[in-house]
């Protein structure tokens, strides 16, 4: 066995890492309640957002709010899960966070400056929680 992957086997976690991974959940339900009132504004009153005429993806704003609305909600479930420390929380906060990214990537001509925001909060969740390791036992 080399030195390089003995090394590896047995250094313990990064506190910056472990930090990371608690602000990603918070980021997460944070990221959830923006997803469910984004949707609920979008349910209730279709001209808060401005629609962008022949743009490539152009949905009906009911579903753009249906979509950030069950978004939303499973965002925040998932960094529930997180800050409790389950495995399945981390795996599922990726995808959802992969999810929220393509969303509110199709979202830009609506609501540009937000989305490009979530969509750098995403990315910083998705990398806080890919780099956690757990303390060896």
């Amino acid at each position: 066995m080399s030195t390089d992957s003995r090394l590896s086997e047995t250094a313990p976690a990064s506190p910056w890492a472990s930090g990371l991974t608690v602000f990603a959940g918070v980021l997460m339900i944070v990221d959830g309640i923006f997803g469910v009132l984004t949707g609920i504004a979008a349910l209730l009153n279709d001209k808060v957002y401005v629609t962008t005429p022949e743009y490539v993806y152009a949905y009906d704003l009911t579903t753009w709010g249906w979509v950030h609305l069950l978004l939303g909600v499973l965002v925040g479930l998932a960094g529930l899960a997180v800050l409790r420390g389950q495995t399945w929380g981390r795996v599922t906060g990726m995808a959802m966070a992969g999810v929220s990214l393509v969303a509110n990537f199709m979202f830009i001509p609506h609501y540009p400056v937000w989305s490009i925001v979530i969509i750098a909060l995403d990315v910083a969740i998705i990398w806080a929680l890919a780099v956690y390791r757990r303390d060896p036992v």
